[in-house]
Formats: C-alpha cells, sequence, structure tokens
C-alpha cells in the first residue's frame, strides 16, 4: 500500500501478531492462523466501502495478491505474507467494511488460512512500528 507523507500517530499494533510490509497483520497463535490489514493501513487508505472477499478453498502463497480493498481514497491488493488455504472469510467485513475500519485487529479480519510449514518473514511489532514511523 502507498504510504503518504504525513506519519500516523499513537496507532495500535499489538505485540501479539506479526507483520509484513505491506501492513498485513497475522494471528498465527491460532488455527487456522487469521489475516487482517494493520490499523495504520486503514489509516492510509481511509474509510472502506468493498472488499472483494476470495472464494473459501482458494490456495495462495506468500506475496499473491488475494483480495482488493476498495476505500473513498483508492483501491488497493491485500498481499498474503503467508502461504496456505483459505479456511473462512470474513463475511461480516465483506457485508459492512466499516467493520475493517473500527476494529482492525478484532472484529475486521479478513480471512482465515490454514498455513503452510515453511516459516513466513515477518516483523515484530517493534520492527513493524520503526518501519511505519520512518
Amino acid at each position: 500500500m502507498s504510504v503518504e507523507e504525513d506519519k500516523p500517530q499513537n496507532l495500535d499494533i499489538p505485540e501479539h501478531l506479526e507483520y509484513s510490509e505491506e501492513h498485513v497483520w497475522v494471528d498465527q497463535s491460532v488455527e487456522p492462523a487469521i489475516i487482517g490489514v494493520t490499523e495504520y493501513a486503514v489509516s492510509q487508505l481511509g474509510d472502506l466501502v468493498f472488499i472483494d472477499m476470495p472464494e473459501v478453498g482458494t490456495r495462495v502463497e506468500a506475496g499473491d495478491e488475494i483480495l482488493e480493498l476498495e476505500s473513498s481514497k483508492a483501491v488497493e491488493p491485500l498481499i498474503s505474507p503467508v502461504a496456505g488455504v483459505i479456511r473462512y472469510v470474513n463475511q461480516g467485513a465483506a457485508d459492512d467494511p466499516s467493520v475493517v475500519n473500527n476494529d482492525p485487529y478484532g472484529e475486521g479480519w479478513i480471512v482465515k488460512i490454514e498455513l503452510d510449514d515453511d516459516e513466513p518473514e515477518l516483523l515484530d511489532a517493534d520492527a513493524y512500528a520503526a518501519m511505519i514511523s520512518k
């Protein structure tokens, strides 16, 4: 996602999650793992108006575009930071994308994915915070 010049302040970056450079979070503490977009991404995109969810059962590789997030400002791809098979999509977020704006780390999750065994290269909360503050 494109990064604007203004630097967001006081964004929530939960410690228990891992992050990609494309502003996607992954919670590997549960199975299937949960994927969503960060509060930073939401702040850059503005109010989401449409999320084009993938089909359950879709296989994705790390680096694949798995869906598009459409906001009042732009249409941005969500790039999967992990490889696996999508097991659930958040139909609630598809029906009402504002859920993602209001609660990106909770009710605003995007997909649940059964991970492959490979270890994805993800950032911890401190490294992600450092990246977005540059």
